[in-house]
């Protein structure tokens, strides 16, 4: 038997949902390489950063140095422009009247405020066919003002914006590229033959340029298109969006249908208990759209990983590895989990008039998954204060701990929101 790594997973809601019936044939099989042992956790030299944003390169409404800057001046350490089926390479030209009518916010827009910020001389305007534009910055020109050695890293990214049957979206992103992923856009095919298949190209092209790529399925619950199922019988599947912070993307679920923290602890049981399989790892991001106003903004969510370097190649191998948490605002100083006794210890960092609520979550071997008290995703105990320990009870399947804040997110994605952190699956076994 093999012993797996650490685990977490969010949210207050802990709603016990049925599993669907699993049809087993796995579509592809993959190594997966985050199967190492690491355990212990000291999290106060971790690297912070947001793996899902947009610009004006895509769906986005603002410039990507602005964007940039907003993550660089608020304490984060890395951040991926995540543009959908794009690379910020080569020239982008866009219309000024395209760029304004995007932005539907009052006051300065999106062209006066990169003018401010970075002087009058800095946008590229050229006129095209008789209309007036601005060439757009690329990853590189970005690269050359914030980019610092140990200090500020720019993830190149992608988010595939791949199409199942019904038009079912079924978006990845793409971590630490060299190229550009082509979408797969497949009207008759289901959603979990479209994740296999986008996830096999994105795995070659790694093997093609001999660097990591890590693959992360965004928001399952957007468009109700991904299921739990879905997401469990895809084999080279490790990586799902826990949080989301887009307000539309049906976090929390609905009175049928599970939240994507539910989805999670549904896929994950039927990977560990019923197909042999490592538990998905839990992201959160921002997946921010809007930034003069609206609802889609950054600074929602995040990982916080502990990579040895901070490049591309060294924070996903860090996350391959396990080696990072989720976070809507509260910051973790400890994760542990001893192999030996199976107890998982999480510290969360003390701040005045906060106080912390740590769930140990899993599901046991003789789940029912029907059931209130002992079903998918059971609360084993919960605990209060700033640090928690718990040993994983002998029937379990995996271990994982949500950290929930007293305190209310300060730009919150749905009502009553409030800051959490979630740590991976700990505690699972393969035979």
């Amino acid at each position: 038997m093999t012993p797996g790594l650490p685990s977490c997973l969010l949210f207050e809601h802990h709603s016990r949902m049925r599993i669907p019936p699993t049809p087993f044939a796995l579509l592809f099989v993959f190594s997966l390489p985050f199967l190492t042992n690491s355990q212990d956790h000291d999290t106060t030299h971790w690297f912070k950063g947001n793996t899902h944003t947009h610009s004006l390169w895509s769906d986005g409404n603002d410039f990507p140095e602005m964007i940039i800057d907003f993550y660089h001046k608020n304490g984060y350490d890395f951040v991926a422009l995540s543009d959908h089926n794009v690379l910020q390479i080569g020239e982008k030209w866009m219309d000024v009247a395209a760029i304004k009518k995007r932005q539907r916010a009052i006051g300065r827009d999106a062209i006066t405020k990169c003018e401010a910020r970075f002087g009058k001389d800095w946008i590229q305007w050229e006129t095209r066919e008789e209309k007036k534009g601005i060439v757009l910055k690329t990853l590189d020109q970005c690269r050359e003002v914030f980019e610092k050695p140990g200090e500020f890293y720019l993830l190149t990214a992608e988010e595939v914006s791949n199409m199942a049957k019904g038009g079912a979206p079924v978006h990845i992103n793409a971590l630490n590229l060299a190229e550009v992923i082509p979408a797969v856009k497949d009207k008759e095919a289901s959603v979990a033959e479209v994740m296999a298949r986008s996830l096999g190209m994105i795995a070659e092209a790694g093997e093609k340029t001999g660097r990591p790529i890590l693959a992360h399925l965004n928001h399952p619950n957007f468009q109700w298109a991904i299921t739990a199922d879905d997401l469990a019988k895809v084999a080279q599947g490790g990586f799902v969006e826990i949080y989301n912070g887009h307000p539309g993307i049906n976090h929390l679920g609905d009175a049928t249908r599970p939240g994507d923290v539910e989805v999670w602890d549904i896929a994950n049981t039927i990977r560990i208990a019923e197909m042999n399989l490592p538990p998905l790892l839990g992201v959160a991001t921002d997946d921010s759209h809007t930034y003069h106003g609206g609802d889609v903004s950054p600074g929602r969510g995040w990982v916080v990983v502990g990579a040895e370097k901070l490049d591309g190649d060294s924070i996903v191998q860090a996350m391959q590895g396990a080696r990072f948490y989720a976070s809507s605002g509260v910051e973790l100083t400890s994760i542990s989990f001893n192999r030996d006794s199976g107890e998982l210890s999480v510290e969360a960092k003390p701040e005045d008039g906060v106080e912390y609520t740590f769930d140990f979550i899993g599901t046991r071997k003789g789940y029912d998954a029907a059931a209130e008290e002992t079903g998918i995703g059971e609360v084993f105990v919960t605990a209060k204060g700033n640090a928690a320990s718990f040993r994983i009870p002998q029937d379990a399947l995996y271990l994982r701990v949500t950290v929930t804040s007293s305190r209310r997110h300060p730009n919150p994605s749905f009502p009553g929101q409030k800051e959490q952190a979630w740590t991976q699956p700990m505690g699972w076994k393969t035979k």
